[in-house]
This record gives C-alpha cells, sequence and structure tokens, in this order.
C-alpha cells in the first residue's frame, strides 16, 4: 500500500500540474489575444495618422523658361488641379483653378496653417484646410486676405497656357 500512495499522490500532482498548466495557458491566451487586438488597433490608429498627416505630393507642372507652365485646356472649371514643385529638397505645392473669367493659383498653404505642413484638400467646389478643416469656396478665393486662405500666387496667361515664375514658387520655400 505504500508503494501505491507515492503514485496516487504523484497521479494527484500531475492532475494539478495540468489543471494549474491549462488555466495559465486559459489565462495567458486571453491575456496574449488582448495584446495582439492592442497591437492591431495602435497599428492602424498609427496608419491612419500617419496617412493623413502630411501634406500630398502632386505632380510636377511643366516647366519652360524659367515658368511652371500649366496647359489650361487640361483644367476643368472650377476644380483646384494641385502641382508639387521641388526646390533644395522641399516639395512646394501650389494649385491651379480655372473660372469664368480667368485662372487663379494659390499656394497649397496659409499664412496661419503652414507650419502644420498639411495644405488643402478639393471637395465639391471648397478647398478646406486639412489642419483647421475651415472651407472656402473657389468662387471666393481671389476676395480672400489672410487668415486661413490660400496664399495667392501671381501667374499670368499666354497661349493657352498659364505660367508661374519659378522664382516666385522658390521665395515661398520656407512655408513648406
Amino acid at each position: 500500500m505504500i508503494t501505491e500512495r507515492p503514485s496516487t499522490v504523484r497521479n494527484c500532482r500531475q492532475r494539478s500540474w495540468n489543471s494549474l498548466l491549462r488555466a495559465r495557458l486559459r489565462k495567458n491566451g486571453s491575456f496574449l489575444n488582448g495584446i495582439l487586438r492592442a497591437a492591431s488597433c495602435l497599428s492602424v490608429a498609427v496608419l491612419l495618422c500617419s496617412s493623413c498627416s502630411r501634406q500630398p505630393v502632386y505632380p510636377p507642372p511643366a516647366l519652360s523658361d524659367g515658368n511652371a507652365v500649366v496647359d489650361i485646356s487640361a483644367l476643368k472649371p472650377e476644380i483646384p488641379q494641385f502641382y508639387t514643385y521641388t526646390y533644395q529638397g522641399k516639395n512646394i505645392s501650389f494649385f491651379v483653378v480655372r473660372m469664368n473669367d480667368g485662372v487663379q493659383s494659390y499656394f497649397d498653404a496659409c499664412v496661419t496653417c503652414y507650419p502644420k505642413k498639411l495644405g488643402y484638400r478639393c471637395e465639391s467646389g471648397y478647398v478646406t484646410c486639412r489642419a483647421c478643416n475651415m472651407d472656402f469656396s473657389v468662387y471666393k478665393l481671389e476676395k480672400g486676405i489672410g487668415g486661413c486662405y490660400p496664399i495667392k500666387l501671381e501667374g499670368k496667361t499666354a497661349n493657352g497656357r498659364y505660367l508661374i515664375p519659378v522664382k516666385t514658387l522658390e521665395s515661398m520655400a520656407e512655408k513648406f
């Protein structure tokens, strides 16, 4: 009987360890699942934030004789077309919009929010600041001064093209 007792004790201990091990695995399994879920949520949040936290880079404008050149016939009426000119490693973005009375251009920055370097997005006839969500009708951009209005960019029309001096773009590099 003494010989049976140690094996019985051993079996009880083995069962206890197995039960304890299963319980810990269940507990740790849910803990690990929680960690994995939290890590997944965090990585999705980081991905979403990083995709929205930078000013987009747009196609470069054509360059000719010291000017950024935009073909006016390629512009859709009242819909801003965005471009990015690269100067000394900085992406200087701007947009051009064709209106009934001519063509207008603006930097993709404003006096107030430019340090955030987020620019504007275009939705349904409005440009909206990505930093503060102020929106402005494309019909009223020309009259806007200061605040969060886009900074006016001087250009001229010649032979069906809109010309913006590269020097003007480069002079505003500190805003980008």
